[in-house]
């Protein structure tokens, strides 16, 4: 099989994997003459300051000893098998990039004799990449489960992020469709990344230059809906991953339906809009103060799809509004569907020197449709008036309509809500 159709079915392979954003790296590493972590490209993922960058996004091989039955690539199925060696994956990321196609590598893989071997192959590519290559630009490991920490610190020396999936949200899942795979090592694996980072973070404070280590942190991904664990379950999994192992992102992965599926999997994928709830949630989790806890109102433990999950916390607490902008402390007002944390910012700095009103709200281009329900400013706002009443959910509710790329465009770059 020569390259070109191993990469056809290794990068096909490649796409169930989200947690491919290259946020946090920032510059090209010290010494290093090819590769930029910077700039645009063809678009495949966004940063958090809302750059487009182009990833090489493949599989190192997709033969696998798992039989993770939610998987394409299990030892079970009868998918089309391919295999890179470490030299054909250095050399297309290489040409690719010199040909302006791509801005970074994405590189994960089924797990091939054992973990130590799969993970030692891994670090093969990112240490040729760096030192024979020079190529300084950005690089993204997935790390495989029950691989030794030694392996682990070795590809965090090379790699700019890692990430290790967590695969579902509950250990009972894992036991149900992935019993190979243990939520405790899975987690240990990520301590012992947060303590790496910890330890080189602690280094360069008291003045010392230890080596980089996973300067973009680390990031894991859960597939949504091939169990029927409810949201709550699901955030709270992310929150104390975000609190114990100082995540950088969780990636909501929506279940695929895949040919000769195991009888306990769905027929069809969850709804996408369920994607992005979680996505919005977890946003909240991580920038607005919300517990998981109090984020999902439903009594099914699901969040609405008919309305964003902060707009929906305001219409199960309206005993919190209104918040009078000029008053109000930064925590109530990050509560407040259609502001998001700049306008929050923008509002604290802008009181300072005068009393807003609702013409300053609209000014700084806060959702005023949303908002206006829940706040009180400076002069009338008569939309106030409608808090209480019983059909407020349905005048504050977003009409239903089919979401456009650029309309939606905003959201799924910054996250706000």
């Amino acid at each position: 099989m020569d390259v070109r159709d191993k990469l056809a079915i290794l990068a096909d392979a490649a796409k169930y994997d989200a947690s491919c954003a290259s946020s946090g790296a920032k510059s090209t590493r010290a010494g290093s003459k090819i590769g930029s972590t910077e700039g645009m490209g063809i678009c495949h993922s966004y940063t958090p300051d809302g750059r487009c960058i182009s990833l090489l996004k493949i599989l190192l091989t997709n033969f696998c000893i798992y039989d993770c039955q939610y998987c394409v690539n299990r030892v079970s199925s009868d998918t089309p098998r391919a295999r890179f060696t470490v030299d054909e994956v250095v050399s297309l990321t290489m040409e690719f990039y010199k040909r302006n196609y791509i801005e970074g590598l994405f590189l994960s893989s089924g797990i091939i004799q054992n973990s130590d071997y799969t993970m030692e192959q891994l670090i093969a590519v990112a240490k040729t990449l760096r030192t024979e290559q020079h190529y300084g630009g950005y690089i993204h490991l997935k790390t495989i489960p029950n691989a030794s920490q030694s392996l682990i610190e070795e590809a965090g020396k090379w790699a700019d992020r890692l990430s290790v999936n967590i695969e579902l949200p509950t250990e009972g899942d894992l036991y149900k469709l992935a019993p190979e795979k243990k939520k405790p090592q899975i987690v240990s694996a990520m301590h012992g990344i947060r303590d790496k980072i910890d330890e080189t973070k602690q280094e360069q404070a008291s003045g010392f230059k230890p080596p980089s280590f996973a300067p973009a942190g680390q990031s894991t991904q859960m597939i949504v809906g091939a169990t029927e664990t409810p949201d709550l379950e699901v955030l709270k999994t992310a929150s104390e991953l975000y609190a114990g192992q100082k995540l950088r992102r969780v990636y909501y992965s929506a279940y695929s339906p895949i040919p000769h599926a195991d009888a306990r999997l769905p027929g069809q994928s969850p709804p996408l809009i369920r994607e992005h709830r979680l996505y919005q949630a977890d946003w909240l989790m991580r920038f607005y103060g919300f517990q998981a806890n109090e984020i999902v109102a439903e009594k099914d433990q699901n969040l609405s799809l008919d309305i964003d999950p902060k707009l929906a916390w305001a219409l199960a607490n309206r005993h919190f509004f209104p918040v009078d902008v000029n008053r109000a402390s930064q925590e109530e007002l990050l509560r407040i569907p259609g502001i998001g944390v700049r306008n929050v910012q923008r509002i604290l700095s802008l009181r300072r020197h005068k009393h807003l009103r609702t013409a300053d709200l609209r000014k700084l281009r806060v959702a005023w449709n949303r908002a206006k329900v829940f706040v009180l400013t400076a002069d009338h706002n008569p939309g106030v008036a409608n808090l209480d009443k019983l059909s407020l959910g349905k005048q504050v509710a977003p009409k239903s309509q089919q979401l456009m790329l650029f309309d939606a465009a905003s959201s799924a770059i910054t996250g706000e809500v």
